[in-house]
């Protein structure tokens, strides 16, 4: 059974913050908290989104009247999955109980070879 490379989007709701920066470390921090020790190998870092004009990527953050939104992805290895799909459903489930209430988006699904693993 072949082993996958799933990304997942997330959508991160961070209030009380002043600036963009502050918005990604809050985000990290309690997507880190929920997701460890139990789930420590899914790596959690902030998304881009690409400019619609110039093509160029910018962080995924957003930032109005000190509330924030945040585009984390999440990433994580899933062995011995059937399919893609199935790698798909398991790291949904999994990163979805850790993260309840958190909107996920599949947004890279990749076969791992043997030297990835």
């Amino acid at each position: 059974m072949p082993n996958y490379k799933v990304v997942l989007e997330a959508a991160w709701i961070v209030k009380d913050v002043k600036s963009v920066d502050d918005a990604m470390s809050v985000a990290i921090s309690e997507a880190g908290k929920r997701l460890n020790p139990r789930m420590n190998y899914v790596e959690v870092e902030v998304g881009a989104t690409f400019c619609p004009f110039c093509g160029e990527p910018f962080d995924s953050v957003f930032v109005v009247a000190n509330t924030g939104i945040v585009g984390l992805l999440l990433e994580m290895k899933v062995f011995n999955a059937e399919s893609k799909e199935h790698a798909e459903r398991i790291s949904k489930k999994e990163i979805g109980k850790a993260l309840k209430d958190v909107p996920l988006k599949v947004v890279e699904i990749t076969e791992l070879g043997l030297e990835e693993k």
